[in-house]
């Protein structure tokens, strides 16, 4: 009987274990994606200004994990000029995207709100963001 009991114990501390890391796991690609953006030298006359990252259901419908980075930046360039300098670093479609940002609302996330912590009320306000092209089993949980 305690042996009964003692592996039922073992057997719900590991798969709560294993439920609550999935989580810890899929917010590290996320934010590796957010690291690499901001690693990402800058180009001339642009400034960092805040990074941000999130793992979830962001866009879409169904099942499955997608990994999300971003960067805000504040530059004197054009958006083309930015363009067309972080085209350089993709290798694919959904790397280093960029976009004029108005407000702390960032609208590329569909299916929950998400957020820059800086307020914004001028031009000269870009995010950059990439999608985690990350193949694993852990993509396809979304607890």
């Amino acid at each position: 009987m305690k042996k009964l009991k003692l592996v039922g114990i073992l057997v719900a501390v590991v798969l709560i274990g294993g439920v609550i890391s999935i989580s810890f796991i899929n917010n590290n690609i996320a934010y590796k994606v957010e690291k690499e953006l901001c690693e990402t030298p800058l180009p001339e006359k642009t400034e960092l200004i805040e990074s941000i990252s999130r793992a979830g259901k962001l866009t879409g419908n169904g099942n499955g994990m997608q990994y999300f980075g971003a960067i805000l930046i504040q530059s004197e360039l054009s958006l083309k000029e930015l363009d067309d300098y972080y085209s350089d670093h993709r290798s694919n479609e959904w790397e280093y995207l960029v976009e004029i940002q108005e407000g702390q609302s960032i609208d590329v996330i569909d299916n929950e709100t998400l957020n820059f912590g800086k307020e914004i009320n001028d031009a000269g306000y870009y995010i950059v963001y990439s999608w985690e092209r990350e193949n694993s089993l852990l993509k396809e949980l979304d607890i």
